[in-house]
């Protein structure tokens, strides 16, 4: 895809996750500026991807660049397949400012820290001047929340959420949070016991068997399946807003009510599955929260403001929140091991095939839609590859391959740190572990398990009871003085049965592939 050259001699790059039609770049239609985009090996193969993320990616990509060739622009656009592609950023960029002989070169800053490291070696090769901008999508600046925690023990995450409430005056009455309180978070976290509160998902299934057949010839690696008749993920801003819309209309209302519950009956519930669309930027966050807090505030017989408020949190304060952590502590970030977890992560979390129905449901759900809710990827996937002991790095990977939305910025900082703790406590205040009784709980998974969700040992008795126990003794030396965990260890104490609890644990540990 190329489109004839005007005397163009700036080369402008956009990445596969910048395909953000309201930049300032594309105001204004230049013919001294080329704007190259490319699918490359590099991005296929650093880690194994789901086959819809990469699909997701090029359909957007493609689309983007088609629209932008029809405003006026002049673009050039490498398939993966092209001739010329030299499946690299570095190799790309020098064979095309040679061969075209543009004299400057620009780019937007990265989203993750491996893309900044490689764009300034680039640069620094370069015999042309280079120049990079912002990206103009997040709502704060990379080193804002380091600076805003300057001579902090920690980066707290509800302190930044009211700062960002503060600044964008959303839900708010002045300096107050509308409603008289800041987060309604207790209100979250409710089961789901109906099935005819779900919705029809509003999605826009489309054909993309030419891509599917490229990555084939390719033989690019992939994980999970797609039915090529029907891939369901938006492709460009517009069905972006669709989504949008029809968040607002009909999830919304019992968003916030049923946004930790988890079921078999759907993979998507309320949720807005909007994290592709955002993380490639082809919507804005601040465009989403406004259209949130809108949708409340002309609805309010519908919509309470614990459903608002709960989403919005996610944007507006999450959101923001990871991407400062990322910035802040990265490189080290990708290094940290606080409890020196070593073991591999089982096969089955590339299968789904265990007989732990909470993990055989959210895993295959993984594999067919590319997608999980945050409790499912916190509380179940994360919750035992944390028990289990599994090492970070391997952790990392699959969630950064099996998503379609994870991109590292935002995936490390919630597997690493939200999830595994592995970060000792730079995004969460303690380890997120549970056992059975909170998957019990919150879901239906356990009602068809093989695995008993009441027995702690003996036959049939569930992996994450004992594995639960075995996680906070062998830790108590890190864990014990927490303040949030003291009750844990209490209640461990008084147990009595604590040498069977370790020794079901152990077994376990011993045999996770047949679990």
């Amino acid at each position: 895809m190329k489109s004839a050259f005007f005397m163009s001699t700036t080369l402008r790059l956009i990445l596969g996750d910048q395909l953000n039609s309201q930049h300032p770049w594309l105001e204004n239609i230049d013919p001294s500026v080329t704007y190259v985009m490319m699918e490359m090996r590099q991005e296929t193969d650093y880690v194994v991807h789901h086959l819809q993320k990469i699909v997701g990616f090029f359909l957007a990509m493609r689309q983007f660049a088609k629209q932008l060739q029809e405003q006026g622009h002049q673009v050039i656009y490498y398939c993966l397949d092209d001739p010329e592609n030299r499946q690299d950023l570095s190799s790309q960029i020098q064979y095309l400012i040679q061969k075209e002989s543009f004299s400057t070169f620009e780019y937007q800053y990265p989203d993750e820290y491996r893309l900044e490291q490689q764009l300034q070696s680039i640069c620094q090769e370069l015999d042309i001047p280079s120049h990079a901008v912002d990206s103009h999508h997040f709502l704060t600046s990379r080193g804002f929340l380091k600076d805003f925690f300057k001579g902090k023990k920690s980066y707290l995450m509800e302190t930044f959420y009211r700062e960002m409430r503060r600044k964008y005056q959303v839900l708010m009455v002045g300096n107050e949070p509308l409603g008289g309180q800041w987060n309604f978070d207790q209100e979250n976290r409710k089961p789901l016991k109906e099935k005819g509160l779900l919705q029809a998902p509003g999605l826009h299934p489309k054909s993309v068997g030419n891509i599917l057949d490229q990555l084939s010839r390719a033989g690019v690696k992939t994980l999970g399946s797609l039915d090529p008749e029907a891939f369901a993920w938006p492709s460009s801003r517009k069905e972006s807003l669709d989504l949008l819309h029809h968040f607002c209309r009909h999830l919304l209302p019992n968003f916030g009510t049923y946004q930790d519950a988890m079921t078999t009956w759907d993979p998507y519930l309320f949720h807005s599955r909007l994290s592709f669309s955002l993380n490639c930027k082809m919507i804005s966050p601040l465009e989403v929260v406004q259209a949130a807090e809108k949708a409340w505030s002309t609805q309010q017989d519908k919509i309470s403001l614990a459903q608002v408020e709960g989403f919005i949190r996610q944007i507006l304060g999450w959101r923001e929140y990871m991407r400062g952590i990322y910035w802040a502590e990265m490189p080290r970030f990708a290094t940290l091991n606080y409890f020196g977890h070593e073991r591999n992560l089982p096969s089955w979390f590339w299968t789904g095939k265990t007989k732990m129905n909470c993990l055989n449901h959210s895993i295959t759900q993984s594999l067919t839609h590319a997608y999980a809710h945050h409790i499912q990827r916190l509380m179940v996937t994360g919750n035992f590859a944390l028990l289990a002991g599994i090492h970070p790095d391997e952790v990392d990977a699959w969630y950064l391959g099996i998503y379609i939305d994870a991109i590292q910025w935002v995936e490390i900082t919630n597997t690493r740190g939200m999830s595994q703790f592995a970060d000792g406590g730079i995004v969460g205040t303690k380890p997120y572990t549970s056992s059975a009784n909170y998957i019990k709980k919150q879901g239906n998974y356990c009602s068809t398990c093989a695995y008993d969700a009441d027995k702690k040992v003996g036959d049939r008795a569930c992996p994450f009871n004992s594995l639960y126990w075995h996680f906070h003794v062998r830790h108590r030396e890190k864990l014990e003085k927490n303040p949030r965990i003291g009750m844990v260890y209490r209640t461990w104490d008084k147990m009595t049965a604590k040498q069977e609890v370790l020794e079901q644990a152990e077994s376990y540990l011993q045999r996770l592939e047949e679990l």
